[in-house]
């Protein structure tokens, strides 16, 4: 990009523009890398979108190797306030949304499942495992790791830290032997407390937990289990008696050869409610 230049970009994009499509697209990416896993990472907007994913996925025959559900809670310093703090479906959901469309179409163990956005604790990687996540990944918190003050600066090269400036003068600050270091502790002391909680719990790996493992406060004097605060389908269902499930209309609205729904997206929220 030429200097003083904005590189602006834009919401939409050509490569794809349908569910098919976007598989198809897939594909391809694996085929010129010469086979490498290929992946899709995408926040949750409206729920029937899963769906048509992956209703594309059983259509074409395509399965990405993994899927990244990034929560409405994540965002950089570049992002506008108003999307970071308001658009997007929260990690929560999106990846219990994520997670029941492929367990519910049998898919979940073709396509591996990862979360992201504001993942920084080692309680935070078991929750998000017990939801349903293989991995998860994490940004912010690295860079705080490495002095990041959130100054909300990384798209302008003035970066106070010198984390995302490519200003000579300012990357002084970054010192890769002080910063680097710091950083291999972080994540090192995240996977001891991820494995005190696991050993606390009973288990000797994370896979073993599971959402009624897991307390989540639903007030100020009541806590329940995420399995009875969440719905979790069972495998397969989607495909059997996708009506016995309360995502009956999300899964009837949603269109392999298009990301709009099937039917009004209203009267189908009315009928959910």
């Amino acid at each position: 990009v030429p200097v003083h230049q904005d590189c602006l970009s834009p919401r939409g994009h050509k490569a794809f523009s349908t569910p098919i499509e976007m598989m198809e697209f897939a594909a391809k990416m694996r085929d010129l890398s010469g086979g490498k896993p290929v992946g899709l990472k995408l926040c949750i907007g409206q729920p029937h979108e899963p769906f048509a994913m992956v209703k594309a996925m059983l259509e074409t025959g395509i399965r990405p190797e993994f899927i990244v559900v990034d929560g409405g809670e994540g965002g950089t310093g570049a992002a506008p306030l108003e999307l970071s703090d308001w658009v997007g479906t929260p990690l929560t959901e999106g990846l219990i949304l994520m997670r029941n469309a492929l367990v519910g179409a049998g898919l979940k163990d073709e396509v591996r499942l990862a979360a992201s956005g504001k993942v920084y604790s080692g309680m935070g990687l078991a929750l998000n495992i017990a939801l349903g996540a293989d991995w998860c990944n994490a940004a912010r918190a690295f860079m705080l790791s490495i002095g990041c003050i959130q100054a909300q600066r990384c798209h302008l090269g003035n970066c106070p830290t010198g984390v995302t400036s490519q200003n000579p003068g300012r990357q002084r600050g970054l010192v890769p032997e002080v910063q680097g270091e710091r950083a291999a502790r972080y994540h090192r002391k995240t996977l001891v407390a991820l494995a005190d909680i696991v050993a606390a719990a009973g288990f000797a790996h994370p896979r073993d937990l599971e959402p009624h493992h897991i307390m989540h406060r639903t007030g100020t004097e009541k806590a329940a289990r995420m399995d009875r605060i969440h719905t979790f389908l069972p495998n397969g269902i989607l495909l059997d008696a996708p009506d016995d499930t309360i995502y009956a209309d999300w899964w009837a609205a949603a269109r392999a050869d298009s990301f709009r729904p099937a039917t009004d997206l209203a009267a189908v929220r009315a009928r959910a409610r």
